[in-house]
C-alpha cells in the first residue's frame, strides 16, 4: 500500500513537471535567434542601436550567471550598452533556450563555446562582462585565449575556492540517479513555491525590481532540463575554480571588478577582492551597501567601465594598463 502511494504520488509530480515545462516555455518564447555552433544549439540575441558606429571598437558580450538566462542581462544591461555598442547576449549552455551538450556545463568548455561562438559572427576580440558564475567563463577565456579578450568587466564573480558549499537543491539535482527523479518531480514544483523568496535573497539588501521574475525569464531555471544542467554545473565549479584560480596572475587583459560589500552570495573578499589583489591589470570597485546584483543597482558604473575598457582598446598600440574606477 505504502509503495503503491509513493508511486502515485510520483506521478502526480511528474505530470505537474511536465505540464509545468510547456506552459513555461508557452509564457517565455525564445527573443533570439538560435544558431549551431560547432554541434552546440544557442539562443542569441544581438543589440546595435548605433547610429554612427565606432570603427574599431570592440563587441560587448554579455554572460549571465547560474539559475539565469540572457534576458537577466538584456535589462539590466544590454539595451543601454546597445546605444554606443553592439552587444551579444546569449543563453549558456543548457541554459534559457540554449540546449545542453555533453561536457558543456564545464566552464573551460564555455568559454571555448564563446569562443567559436566569436567566430561566428565575426568577432575577433570582445568586451566580456559577466555575472556571478559566468566569472570564472570569463577568466577562463581570458588565460585559454586572451587574443580574444580586449576587457574584463566581472560583476559579483565566483573565482576562488570558498567554504560554505552549495544549496541542497544543486546537491540533489546533480546526484547521478536521485538527480534526474528529483528534476522530474519535486524541482518545478518546490522551485514555483520558494521563487519569488529566492530571488529576493539574491537581491538583499536592495529590493527586487518590480516584475523582475516575469522580465528575466527567470521560471526558466525550473524547467527540467535547464535545472538540470544549472546544478550539475554548480556542482562542479568548486573543483574548476580550484584548479583554474593559481593561473589568475597571468591574466593580461585589463579588467575592472565590481562587487558589492553586502553581497552574502558570492563573498566579496573571498573572490573579487582576492582576485584584484592577483591581477597587476585590475581596478576593484566595491559598492557599499549593495548585494550579489550590482548590474541592476549600479548599472551606471558598469557601463562607465565598459566605456573605459572601449577606450583603451581604440588606442593605437592597445595595450593593458591598470584601469581607474570611474
Amino acid at each position: 500500500m505504502i509503495i503503491a502511494i509513493v508511486f502515485a504520488l510520483v506521478a502526480l509530480l511528474a505530470a505537474i513537471t511536465l505540464v509545468g515545462d510547456r506552459a513555461i516555455a508557452r509564457a517565455y518564447p525564445p527573443s533570439g535567434r538560435f544558431i549551431d555552433v560547432n554541434g552546440h544549439w544557442l539562443h542569441i540575441v544581438e543589440l546595435d542601436a548605433r547610429t554612427e558606429p565606432a570603427a574599431g571598437d570592440p563587441p560587448v558580450v554579455l554572460l549571465h550567471g547560474a539559475s539565469g538566462n540572457l534576458e537577466d542581462m538584456r535589462i539590466a544591461l544590454g539595451n543601454q550598452l546597445a546605444r554606443r555598442h553592439r552587444v551579444v547576449l546569449l543563453d549558456r549552455p543548457g541554459h534559457g533556450w540554449s540546449g545542453p551538450s555533453p561536457g558543456s556545463g564545464s566552464p573551460a568548455r564555455q568559454a571555448a563555446i564563446v569562443g567559436d561562438l566569436l567566430d561566428h559572427l565575426g568577432v575577433d576580440r570582445a568586451i566580456i562582462v559577466a555575472h556571478s558564475f559566468a566569472g570564472t567563463i570569463a577568466t577562463a577565456l581570458a588565460l585559454d585565449a586572451p587574443e580574444r579578450v580586449a576587457g574584463l568587466v566581472l560583476l559579483a564573480p565566483v573565482l576562488h575556492p570558498w567554504s560554505t558549499g552549495i544549496s541542497r537543491y544543486y546537491n540533489a539535482a546533480a546526484a547521478p540517479f536521485l538527480g534526474p527523479l528529483f528534476t522530474w518531480t519535486v524541482a518545478l514544483p518546490a522551485g514555483v513555491a520558494l521563487m519569488k523568496r529566492m530571488v529576493a535573497l539574491v537581491f538583499a539588501p536592495q529590493d527586487m525590481p518590480t516584475g523582475y521574475t516575469r522580465r528575466a525569464s527567470i521560471p526558466h531555471i525550473l524547467r527540467p532540463r535547464n535545472f538540470l544542467a544549472n546544478a550539475r554545473a554548480v556542482a562542479g565549479l568548486h573543483a574548476f575554480v580550484t584548479a583554474q584560480a593559481p593561473r589568475y596572475a597571468s591574466i593580461t587583459a585589463p579588467t575592472v571588478i565590481i562587487t558589492g560589500d553586502r553581497d552574502t552570495v558570492v563573498s566579496p573578499k573571498v573572490h573579487a577582492q582576492a582576485l584584484a589583489a592577483t591581477l597587476p591589470h585590475s581596478k576593484l570597485i566595491l559598492l557599499e551597501g549593495v548585494g550579489h546584483m550590482p548590474h541592476h543597482v549600479a548599472t551606471g558604473t558598469v557601463v562607465a567601465a565598459v566605456e573605459q575598457l572601449t577606450a583603451a582598446a581604440r588606442k593605437p598600440g592597445w595595450s593593458v594598463a591598470p584601469v581607474s574606477a570611474p
